[in-house]
């Protein structure tokens, strides 16, 4: 008999209208920008988003990294398997992105802010690299009374997986730490994403507190790095960080996943119940068919997740991980494709294991 997943899986974050657009160099230094890099816009980025608009061919695309995996996750899954949660203005940007996600058959239960616009974020698109400039705007005023409304809170009692980027840590910290405990007091699997370098340099004690409750935790390779850094572990060997962090104090007995990708490198896994680190090949995306990496990650996450919520193997997980990004990769911008999305594995999909 096949699960009942209504509800299954819980998101937060904060949801962005994209603008997109390929630009130079020069663009990146006149705003001190890299070319592979998430950032929060300051008062010197603001003059950013309407550059794009007026000298580049820019595209508007709906956005936020938890609504994009939410959104590929629920196109994987049967209807009504995901919620999520953030706040949005009331604006036409936000039923831009009400109508991305009502395509995508995601229900969205957003926080409105009638006197602020809906958050934008300005992915400047280099080569195969994007920079991330965000300016959350509305999104950033999302507030904890909302999801702890008894309306809301009931949406939270029903899910059984979480899944929270760690940009949220800059706008409702109470509202991870109430999600962690009531995962961890109801034994349900709570999920984060580091999503950003800044996460770990600038939030690092809400990051260690968080730590202990979090059940399955994402990255990439500089997103590692960044974490290692803040908690002084003295190595940048990516596997040694996944285990270390995977072996950090847990709530309870249940064990750690960590989960670093690299791009088109590999990804490399850890958990606190093994001294074994896996490490899972990337079959690459031919180089004529990549239109850009922007939601790359975000797309591996939904892939892995919705065969998470199913109970498949990790092997599975993974690879599913791994085709939904490749699936990205080929759209211009954090798109899916059209069409139906049918994951099959392989049957021959397995790591390289590793002492560490």
């Amino acid at each position: 008999m096949a699960q009942d997943l209504r509800g299954a899986l819980v998101g937060f974050c904060n949801p962005l209208l994209d603008i997109s657009a390929v630009v130079d160099d020069n663009l990146l230094s006149e705003y001190g920008l890299k070319a592979n890099d998430a950032i929060m816009a300051d008062e010197k980025h603001l003059p950013l988003f309407q550059t794009l608009i007026d000298k580049y061919d820019a595209k508007f695309l709906p956005g936020g990294s938890a609504q994009n995996t939410l959104r590929g996750a629920q196109l994987l899954l049967p209807e009504g398997s995901a919620v999520f949660f953030g706040a949005v203005g009331k604006d036409e940007n936000a039923q831009r992105l009400k109508g991305a996600a009502d395509e995508a058959k995601l229900r969205t239960n957003y926080m409105v802010h009638p006197d602020k616009p809906t958050g934008t974020c300005a992915l400047l698109i280099t080569g195969h690299n994007r920079s991330m400039v965000a300016n959350l705007s509305a999104a950033e005023k999302y507030d904890f009374s909302h999801v702890k409304a008894p309306e809301n809170w009931k949406d939270i009692e029903a899910a059984r997986f979480y899944y929270i980027t760690g940009f949220f840590f800059a706008v409702s910290p109470d509202t991870i730490e109430a999600v962690a405990k009531h995962a961890h007091e109801n034994n349900k699997t709570f999920t984060m994403n580091l999503s950003a370098p800044f996460v770990a340099e600038f939030f690092t004690a809400q990051v260690e507190k968080t730590l202990p409750y979090i059940n399955i935790l994402f990255g990439n390779e500089t997103e590692a790095e960044a974490l290692s850094k803040a908690l002084r572990f003295d190595t940048s060997d990516i596997k040694q960080i996944a285990k270390r962090v995977a072996d950090k104090p847990r709530a309870g007995s249940r064990p750690r996943l960590v989960i670093f990708t690299q791009g088109a490198s590999s990804t490399v896994v850890a958990s606190s119940d093994s001294d074994e680190v896996r490490v899972y090949g990337v079959k690459p995306v031919p180089h004529e068919e990549i239109g850009d990496t922007n939601g790359a990650g975000d797309a591996f996450v939904a892939g892995f997740l919705a065969e998470y919520l199913q109970n498949k193997p990790i092997d599975i997980c993974i690879e599913a991980g791994h085709w939904l990004g490749g699936q990205v990769v080929r759209q211009v911008g954090p798109n899916y494709p059209e069409g139906e999305l049918k994951f099959v594995p392989s049957g021959t999909f397995a790591p390289a294991v590793e002492r560490v």
